[in-house]
């Protein structure tokens, strides 16, 4: 079967298969899909939902001619395979091979580098008029889930569209979720939306009576009786958001039927004017272990095809599970504390929090913003809240961060899920940059928690301050060291861990344990290292670090950050400051740069982060060579 599937030329032969052969062609993609991504992991879910969709897209317009921005690109699996990349799926997610994501340099098909949800409808428009702008005439067309559509960026996108005068179409692809359950006005008044079918119904039986056989005449009545129509519109379909920010809406259609999706396009390419195409899909569609359970499959590692478990076992607790069972214990004895966070409940570890406290647990849907601004008044109000956000989409909610709390002083907590190397996420997802932007700020204090203890400990401790406080953590499961190593409260002090004489490490957050392996590493060579585990990125404690310094006169930094303002950077600022001209530095970490995608096992050897490359480079800074 998915010999066959490769011999297909796509995406042209698509144009010769008949709607039955297109809908059997779904069939073999989704069997292809979920053998490939049980062995790479993947995003399951989302691209069975949208394979119809993705067919009738491909098989009706002329891409590349026509333009295809897919929101997020968790669901261009089917596009990738209908472009001419099935043969290498297998690479999908891996060093050096297909990414997850739409990427321009991989194939003139990918029309823009996708990954962050909400931001499809700015692009196309852009597209829609730059071809205005030329004199071109090819279809601009951007596919949308629900669940980004409670961003805000896509309104800021519908309030422009709506008057730009340029034609585009749409496609709002509504399975009712995002990574978790879409909430919200947004998603209720989709719902309302595809439950009601009343409106075209009867606009269709009007325009069939007024107009067939009677020509000239009943058209105009047909036109005439447009004020009727409207009425008939607010009163059956409350789909019409859409129509009055001066869009067309189309639908709901049945986003698995490949011919009504091509009579829908049909329409909308027809129309001088920006349309919505409302398609609902189901999410996991065809594979009964994605249908039951969408959430675990919107983003999975290698599992069994057959029962849809996880090859993977006998995991320990994650940073996230961790910080979510030490929240529900803290807010068990602290009515105050709330948790919010935007649209990753789960994924963020508070699903527990929110079946013990549902009052006081708030999934914002896919809007950053909102979330640390919703954060501060509940400070204001006299809450405790918890924000928790993955690194890479707490950037977006910088400067609600930075104004609306950090110039407040307001005692919110940033729980950063998901900071430093992901892996095959690739550069969209990885967490570089968490310290770099959050260093800058006034007021904010920012913790490295290296074990799951120290994070349980360093949240009671964020929860005691008057004002913000950051707690940057990666994706993964914990280690947890001994007492002595993370066991001491948190009181403002840097930990030694190993007392040395030769050279200062100083191992930010997760990047302890490295640290201590390379340790191993440089005793048998002979040299005696100085760990300490610094837990403060801001601020930094100065006396702890200055007097091993002093002692040393040669330091190491390792941080899981990119270099450019990082961890390494503050301490590099903390000697010039204080006039430590004799201090050699070494700073490791990421390049101020896009991470590729790959494990992060691979990520970290290749970039010198791995155990055995600290202790290599020490080495050679130790003999003058770096």
């Amino acid at each position: 079967m998915h010999k066959k599937l490769l011999d297909y030329n796509f995406p042209e032969d698509l144009k010769q298969m008949s709607d039955g052969e297109l809908s059997l062609l779904a069939y073999d993609i989704r069997d292809f899909i979920i053998q490939t991504v049980s062995k790479t992991g993947g995003h399951v879910a989302s691209s069975l939902g949208a394979t119809e969709l993705t067919i009738a897209l491909h098989s009706f317009f002329e891409t590349p001619e026509d333009k295809i921005i897919w929101d997020v690109g968790h669901q261009a699996y089917v596009h990738k395979i209908l472009t001419g990349r099935a043969a290498s799926m297998y690479t999908l997610r891996r060093k050096g091979g297909l990414s997850g994501f739409p990427k321009r340099n991989e194939s003139i098909y990918d029309t823009y580098d996708s990954g962050h949800a909400s931001s499809s409808l700015s692009a196309a428009l852009g597209y829609a008029k730059a071809r205005d702008l030329a004199g071109e005439d090819h279809e601009v067309i951007a596919v949308i889930g629900d669940g980004s559509l409670t961003g805000g960026v896509a309104y800021e996108a519908l309030n422009q569209i709506g008057t730009a005068g340029s034609k585009m179409i749409i496609i709002l692809n509504d399975n009712q979720m995002s990574i978790g359950k879409n909430t919200g006005a947004i998603s209720y008044h989709l719902t309302k939306a595809r439950a009601s079918r009343a409106y075209l119904d009867i606009k269709k039986h009007i325009k069939n009576a007024l107009t067939d056989g009677t020509g000239v005449v009943g058209k105009k009545i047909y036109n005439g009786l447009e004020h009727i129509r409207d009425a008939l519109k607010y009163a059956t379909l409350p789909g019409t958001i859409f129509e009055e920010l001066g869009l067309a809406y189309i639908g709901p259609v049945d986003g698995h039927n490949i011919g009504a999706l091509k009579e829908t396009f049909v329409w909308a390419k027809a129309m001088n004017k920006p349309v919505v195409i409302h398609c609902v899909t189901k999410k996991g569609k065809g594979y009964l272990c994605a249908e039951k359970a969408p959430e675990k499959f919107h983003g999975i590692g290698p599992f069994d095809p057959e029962t849809g478990a996880l090859k993977k076992k006998n995991r320990e607790l994650c940073f996230s599970e961790i910080f979510g069972e030490e929240l529900v214990s803290v807010a068990a004895e602290d009515p105050g504390v709330v948790a919010i966070s935007a649209a990753m409940i789960k994924g963020t570890g508070l699903d527990k929090f929110q079946a013990r406290f549902p009052d006081r647990c708030f999934d914002v849907g896919i809007a950053e913003e909102h979330a640390v601004n919703f954060a501060a008044g509940l400070a204001l109000g006299g809450r405790r809240p918890v924000v928790a956000l993955y690194s890479t989409f707490l950037q977006r909610a910088y400067d609600q961060i930075l104004i609306d709390v950090c110039m407040q002083n307001l005692p919110v907590v940033f729980a950063v899920d998901r900071a430093g190397n992901v892996g095959s996420d690739g550069e969209t997802h990885h967490g570089l940059f968490d310290l770099s932007y959050l260093a800058a700020m006034p007021n904010l204090t920012v913790l490295m928690p290296a074990d799951g203890r120290e994070l349980q400990s360093m949240l009671r401790y964020a929860l005691t301050l008057d004002g913000p406080c950051a707690i940057r953590y990666p994706r993964g499961e914990a280690p947890f060291f001994d007492d002595a190593v993370t066991g001491m409260p948190i009181n403002g002090q840097a930990v030694v861990v190993e007392e040395g004489k030769d050279v200062t490490i100083l191992a930010a957050g997760n990047m302890l344990g490295a640290a201590l392996q390379a340790g191993k590493r440089l005793k048998e060579k002979g040299y005696s290292p100085e760990i300490i585990n610094p837990r403060y990125m801001k601020p930094l404690d100065w006396r702890t670090i200055s007097a091993s310094a002093q002692k040393t006169k040669h330091v190491v930094t390792i941080e899981d950050n990119v270099l450019g303002a990082g961890f390494g950077s503050a301490v590099a600022s903390l000697f010039a400051d204080r006039e430590m001209e004799e201090i050699r530095l070494l700073r490791l970490g990421w390049p101020t740069k896009f991470i590729e995608q790959g494990s992060v096992k691979e990520l970290m050897k290749d970039y010198g982060l791995d155990e055995q490359s600290i202790a290599e480079r020490t080495v050679e800074f130790l003999e003058g060579k770096a």
